[in-house]
C-alpha cells in the first residue's frame, strides 16, 4: 500500500483444542475399482464444530459438471465451505462444482473444505454419491469418529510450514493467517523520525491480540536494517534490528505469527508511476534491488531462522509492469531480476530473494506477492521461484480501486493459485472510511479457507491510509470495524 502524506501520516478457537487430521481411507475390496471414490477427512475438532475435508477422484468417464451428496448421522451442520459450493438440506450435504473445476476427467481428483457444526458425536459420513453414482463401492468401512480430547496447542505462534495449498502448525493443523499490518518500521527510519509510528509496547500489542488476531505484518526498511550512513545512527543498524526483534517477540508473547516484510528498498526508478526519485528507500520501488535486498534478506534470515513461527515476505508490492512493454517482461523480470527495461538499476528478482533465505539455511515460510502491486497473481503459478525447502506461499494484495478487485477476477486469477499453494491475502483495504468492500474480501477467503490481513493498525485517517484505528488502544475507525467484528466472531 501506498502511505498517505506524511502530513497525515479460520480455523476456529476460542475454547476450541483443535486435533491432528483423520482420514476415511479408500481401500477397495478383492481388488475392485469403484466409479468414484471419496475421500472425508476430519481435519480438526473443538467442544462445538470441526473442519473437514473431501476428496473426489471419479474413475469412470469424463465429467462436466459434478455434485456430490452425502449424509451426516449425529446433526452436524456446514456453516462455511471452500473449494466448491456447499449446502445442506436437513442431513443431506451437497457439494458442487465451482465455474472453474466442473471438468472432471477419468482419473481426475477435486478437493474442498468445510467447517461444520456438531455436538458430542461426530460420527462420518457412510454413503457418498457422485451425480447419482454410488462412491467406494466395495471398500471396507470407515473408521470411528476421531477423539475429542486432543493436546491443547497452547498460546505460542505456531511453526509453520507449507503442505500442499495449506499452512500448517507441527502438528500438522491447518492454520490461517489472520490479522492486521503494523506500519511504521518502513518509513519512519528513514525520514529521521524515529522507528515506529505509534506505541508497539505491551498494552499496544495486547490491544491487537485483543481485536483476535493471530498474525502482524511488520513492513521494514532494508538501508534501516542494515545501517546504510544516509539513516540516522539512532535507528539504523543494530537499534533498528533490536527494536524489530522486540516487536517480534511482543507480537509472539501474545501468541500472534509475525511476518517480517520488506517494504521500501534502494534503487533510483523514475519511470512511470514512480513514488519518488530518490535513490534511497524512501519509498515503494518497481522491484528490489541487487545491491542490497539479498544482504537484507541474508541477515534477516540468520537473525530468524531457528524461529519457524516467524514468516518472511520478501517483497510488498512489486510493479515492474508498469516499467516493462510487457507482462512477459514484467514477469521475467519479477521472478529473475538482472536488467529489466524501464529500471535502471539492478534488479533482485524473486528468486534471487528466495536464494538468499535458503542459502543460510533457512526454512521459515516464505511468501511472494506478484505484479501490479500484487494485486495481479494471473501467472504467478507460471513464473514462481524455486524453492528447495518448499516452503512458498503466494502474497497478494487488494484495495477497492486496485484493477483485480471483484469476484469474477478472483475466481480466475487468484482460485487457481489458491488450489497448488497457500495464498495470503496481505493487505486488505478500502478508501471509503467503510468496510462493505473488505466484507466481500473476507467472505471470498473464508469460503476457501484462506488468509488476510487488514491494512493497518495506524491512526491515519481512514481514507487515505486506510487505517484501522482511531487510536492504539484499538479503537476502530469506521471502516476497522468490520475487520475487528469479522475476526471476534471467527475466532470468539
Amino acid at each position: 500500500m501506498r502511505h498517505p502524506p506524511r502530513s497525515v501520516l479460520l480455523a476456529v478457537t476460542g475454547a476450541a483444542a483443535l486435533i491432528a487430521g483423520v482420514t476415511v481411507p479408500v481401500v477397495t475390496a478383492q481388488g475392485a475399482t469403484p466409479a468414484c471414490t471419496v475421500e472425508y477427512a476430519v481435519t480438526s475438532q473443538w467442544d462445538t464444530g470441526f473442519q473437514g475435508s473431501v476428496k473426489i477422484t471419479n474413475n469412470a468417464a469424463p465429467l462436466n459438471g459434478w455434485s456430490l451428496g452425502f449424509d451426516f448421522a449425529d446433526g452436524q451442520k456446514v456453516t462455511q465451505g471452500w473449494g466448491a459450493k456447499w449446502s445442506q438440506s436437513a442431513a443431506t450435504v451437497t457439494v458442487s462444482n465451482e465455474s472453474w473445476n466442473g471438468s472432471l476427467g477419468t482419473g481426475a481428483s477435486v478437493s474442498g473444505g468445510f467447517i461444520a457444526s456438531k455436538s458430542a458425536a461426530n460420527a462420518v459420513p457412510t454413503s457418498f454419491k457422485l451425480n447419482g453414482t454410488t462412491c467406494n463401492a466395495g471398500t471396507e468401512p470407515p473408521p470411528t469418529t476421531p477423539p475429542t480430547d486432543p493436546p491443547d496447542p497452547g498460546d505460542k505462534p505456531p511453526a509453520l510450514h507449507v503442505s500442499g495449498n495449506k499452512l500448517m502448525d507441527a502438528g500438522g493443523r491447518t492454520r490461517r493467517l489472520l490479522g492486521v499490518n503494523r506500519s511504521g518500521g518502513e518509513f519512519m527510519c528513514v525520514q529521521g523520525r524515529g522507528i515506529w509510528d505509534g506505541p508497539v509496547d505491551d498494552a499496544a500489542i495486547k490491544a491487537i491480540a485483543d481485536w483476535k488476531a493471530n498474525t502482524v505484518r511488520i513492513p521494514l526498511n532494508e538501508e534501516c536494517w542494515l545501517g546504510l550512513s544516509n539513516i540516522k545512527p539512532e535507528y539504523a543498524g543494530a537499534n533498528y534490528v533490536n527494536a524489530v526483534n522486540d516487536l517480534v517477540a511482543k507480537v509472539k508473547a501474545h501468541g500472534m505469527t509475525p511476518v517480517v516484510e520488506l517494504h521500501w528498498t534502494y534503487g533510483q526508478y523514475t519511470g512511470n508511476s514512480a513514488g519518488c526519485s530518490d535513490v534511497h528507500a524512501s519509498c515503494q520501488k518497481p522491484m528490489p534491488d541487487m545491491r542490497y535486498t539479498p544482504s537484507f534478506w541474508t541477515s534477516v534470515a540468520n537473525t530468524f531462522k531457528n524461529d519457524p513461527a516467524v514468516v518472511f515476505d520478501l517483497f510488498n508490492e512489486p510493479y515492474p509492469d508498469r516499467a516493462t512493454s510487457t507482462t512477459t517482461q514484467a514477469w521475467q523480470c519479477w521472478r529473475d531480476g538482472g536488467t529489466c527495461p524501464g529500471i535502471g538499476y539492478e534488479v533482485a528478482g524473486m528468486q534471487d530473494l528466495v536464494d538468499a533465505v535458503r542459502a543460510t539455511g533457512a526454512k521459515n515460510v516464505i511468501l511472494a506477492g506478484g505484479i501490479a502491486y500484487s494485486n495481479d497473481l494471473s501467472q504467478w503459478l507460471t513464473y514462481r521461484p524455486t524453492d528447495p525447502a518448499g516452503n512458498l506461499a503466494a502474497a497478494w494484495h487488494v484495495y477497492n480501486f486496485n484493477t483485480c478487485s471483484n469476484e469474477s477476477c478472483w475466481n480466475s486469477t487468484l482460485a487457481p493459485v489458491a488450489a497448488q499453494v497457500p495464498l495470503v491475502a496481505g493487505e486488505i483495504g478500502e478508501n471509503t472510511c467503510a468496510h462493505s468492500f473488505v466484507d466481500r474480501v473476507m467472505k471470498w477467503f473464508d469460503d476457501r479457507g484462506l488468509s488476510y490481513l487488514g491494512w493497518t493498525w495506524n491512526t491515519w485517517d481512514c481514507s487515505s491510509g486506510p487505517s484501522l484505528i482511531a487510536g492504539y488502544d484499538g479503537t476502530p475507525t469506521s471502516f476497522g470495524v468490520g475487520l475487528r467484528d469479522h475476526l471476534r466472531a471467527l475466532n470468539g
